[in-house]
């Protein structure tokens, strides 16, 4: 079963390895116990033992053994435990005890049955003075194994007390531990969810440790995109509503003055202007969305494999009508392909917007040329024309929205270099201005090539007008 809850997780990671841990240490413990007991129960053995030898002596030539009552209530501890002795010499003679009670050999202590019972013994050799060939003499005590095993039980239990409460213990300062590490996560949640908060400033959480900042840093980012978006869309929406205002006061009227016009030719004119204006604005209306597309943030970000050489051809073919009955020769020269990634849709729109200014600009029986190369390891977009150019001191004002050179008798909306500026930078190309050599104005748009193996094949063409 998945657990939803963090703290439970962390606590479980926590507490049940050391869980574990605990159970191997209470088997442990009760190894140690027994082990305890057993050298416990040895020890008042050997002593009890020692006890009753050490009373045996010689009297009158014959060995007495007497059992002094402290060897035997040493094993008194309130467990009922029934102990047995046998006192023999070296030869075997039985002094005092049991004559069937097991002897264990050497110093080692062994458990054997003994009258229906287990029992644990121990036997302990001494030498009595004057005893000849009867010493040393051989005591052997047994005791049944209840204190022996109470103790190793009492042992045992007190260990598992230990460990009980020290995973008790543990898992409360876990919790603890957790209540205040999480509790800038708890503040992060309620400064998201504030009802105070009506923007998308940056959360600050006071205290966050080095493991939860990347998130507020995320969150962050994220926030700072959507203003990026929002703030798009206000400046869209901004520039829409200025720049239309005009070019739709402008349609309303010539639609009055045609409809109000009776004479034919006059008629015939307005409508006329009435079409330019209505395609100007059309030209504008797709100048604001290619706009607002190309601002970061708007779109998701693309890698199309694009060839320029044929993108440009293909926008040289839309533009030609317009080259034609303005007589301007509007000509490409290539090489082959130039492959480049990046938005396909977008790098289009900044070849159309480069070819349809320098169109506008370039007077009657002047020329265009679209040239594509490779340079540097770079796609190499140079548009040229004949037109008037452009100062030295505004070329950099021209790629702001809505600026148009002082003095410029051709209409236009001030937005096909700006346009050209957003995709380029997008694309992680560079845009510059120049001087042409017939006097007009030089566009240079560099973009990185795409990778060899990505570059799409095609038939290298000879230069074209």
């Amino acid at each position: 079963m998945r657990i939803s809850s963090l703290r439970l997780q962390l606590l479980a990671w926590v507490v049940l390895p050391l869980a574990a841990l605990a159970t191997v240490n209470l088997w442990t413990s009760q190894r140690n116990a027994l082990a305890t007991a057993d050298l416990v129960t040895d020890r008042m053995l050997v002593g009890s033992a020692r006890a009753i030898a050490e009373q045996v002596t010689m009297a009158e030539g014959v060995l007495d053994a007497t059992v002094p009552p402290a060897a035997i209530e040493m094993f008194d501890t309130g467990d009922r435990d029934s102990v047995y002795y046998r006192v023999e010499t070296a030869g075997g003679r039985l002094l005092t005890g049991c004559p069937d009670l097991p002897t264990a050999s050497g110093d080692a202590s062994i458990e054997a049955p003994y009258r229906d019972q287990l029992l644990r013994l121990a036997t302990f050799s001494h030498a009595v003075i004057g005893a000849g060939p009867d010493s040393p003499i051989r005591v052997t005590v047994g005791v049944t194994l209840a204190g022996h095993d109470a103790m190793a039980k009492r042992l045992w239990l007190s260990a598992f007390a230990q460990q009980l409460a020290l995973v008790a213990i543990a898992g409360v300062f876990v919790l603890l531990g957790l209540r205040r590490g999480l509790a800038p996560l708890i503040r992060l949640r309620d400064a998201v969810r504030s009802p105070n908060r009506s923007d998308l400033d940056p959360v600050e959480v006071r205290g966050a440790q080095s493991e939860i900042r990347p998130l507020i840093e995320a969150l962050n980012a994220y926030m700072e995109r959507v203003r990026a978006q929002m703030a798009a869309q206000r400046r869209f929406i901004a520039n829409a509503a200025h720049q239309l205002r005009t070019p739709l006061a402008l349609l309303s009227t010539q639609t009055s003055y045609a409809l109000r016009e009776t004479a034919a030719d006059r008629r015939q004119e307005a409508l006329v202007a009435l079409q330019a204006s209505s395609g100007r604005l059309a030209r504008l209306a797709e100048q604001l969305l290619t706009l607002s597309r190309a601002e970061p943030g708007s779109r998701r970000p693309r890698a199309d494999r694009i060839d320029l050489t044929e993108a440009a051809r293909q926008v040289l073919e839309t533009q030609a009508p317009t080259a034609i009955t303005r007589n301007i020769d509007l000509g490409l020269e290539e090489t082959g392909p130039v492959a480049v990634i990046g938005d396909g849709t977008m790098l289009r729109e900044m070849i159309v917007n480069l070819v349809d200014n320098a169109l506008r600009y370039t007077p009657a029986g002047g020329s265009v040329t679209v040239k594509l190369a490779v340079s540097d390891r770079e796609g190499l977009l140079t548009v040229t024309d004949t037109g008037p150019g452009i100062p030295a001191e505004e070329r950099e004002h021209v790629f702001e929205r809505f600026y148009r050179v002082a003095g410029s008798s051709e209409e236009g909306s001030g937005l096909g270099l700006a346009i050209v500026r957003e995709v380029v930078e997008h694309a992680g190309g560079s845009v510059a201005l120049g001087d042409a050599a017939a006097g007009g104005l030089k566009v240079e748009v560099r973009l990185p090539l795409a990778a060899p193996d990505e570059t799409p094949g095609g038939a290298v063409k000879s230069p074209a007008r």
